[in-house]
């Protein structure tokens, strides 16, 4: 039997966290026939990766962290694509559209292929791949750090490359939506540059689906009081409508 190589047994190590939520450094020996001391050295790499918790005897999944795309359940996509729907509805031809990274920026991204003029500048790599091929459409993908997780580029210069342009709408992913109306994050990083896209916009939008309401994530995304407002697939609860527009934003059910 061969045995995987690094990239493929860290693959493994996710899904079994995924599925599971905890997993023995012995049953992952077993399973992917290599050492306790090789499973020892991936879990500490996918640790000081933010992917996992190193407890005694194996690793559980971290809560606070946001799972990679590639390996996300595929959980609400009539919301994301309803979400999708409505944003795409909101661009005018020929309009310069900032669109970020994550599942449901990508279900924007295919929502706006039917379209026949539009400059889009992205940070996600599957939204440029897609666009990119679309007759009529100019796509500027933003260089910098490419983030595993989020599919997509993040850091110092991403955000450099983005000053430089100029947004007519951008739509922006969200790690929650706290209980307060706040939008939220899983890095100081990715906020920092969800701010930055907020304000290089005229009109900015946050996507969240029903799934992230009252998920607190770690960091909060400053600058929400510059954005246009919220566009969800379900109205939320009472309370967290009401938080929403206590901050200004237009709340959008899609």
């Amino acid at each position: 039997m061969s045995r995987p190589l690094a990239v493929n047994r860290h693959d493994r190590i996710r899904e079994r966290l995924i599925e599971q939520g905890s997993a023995t450094v012995a049953d992952l020996a077993h399973e992917l026939d290599v050492s306790r001391e090789t499973i020892r050295r991936d879990l500490k790499i996918l640790a000081e990766r933010g992917e996992l918790n190193i407890v005694h005897g194996g690793a559980t999944r971290r809560a606070t962290s946001e799972l990679p795309i590639v390996l996300r359940p595929v959980d609400n996509a009539n919301g994301r694509v309803a979400i999708a729907r409505a944003a795409t509805a909101l661009v005018e031809e020929g309009s310069v559209v900032l669109l970020d990274c994550g599942p449901t920026a990508l279900a924007v991204a295919e929502a706006l292929a039917v379209r026949t003029h539009l400059t889009v500048i992205t940070n996600g790599i599957a939204n440029a791949a897609l666009l990119a091929r679309v007759p009529g459409f100019r796509v500027v993908m933003l260089g910098g750090e490419v983030n595993a997780v989020e599919d997509g580029t993040v850091g110092i210069d991403t955000m450099e490359m983005l000053r430089n342009y100029r947004v007519d709408i951008a739509f922006i992913s969200a790690g929650g939506l706290a209980s307060d109306g706040q939008p939220t994050d899983f890095s100081r990083v990715a906020a920092e540059q969800r701010k930055l896209m907020i304000s290089a916009a005229k009109r900015a939008y946050f996507l969240v689906d029903s799934s992230r309401f009252d998920c607190e994530t770690p960091v909060r995304i400053e600058g929400v009081d510059q954005a246009a407002g919220i566009i969800v697939d379900s109205a939320p609860g009472a309370s967290l409508a009401e938080a929403v527009e206590a901050r200004g934003l237009e709340m959008l059910v899609a």
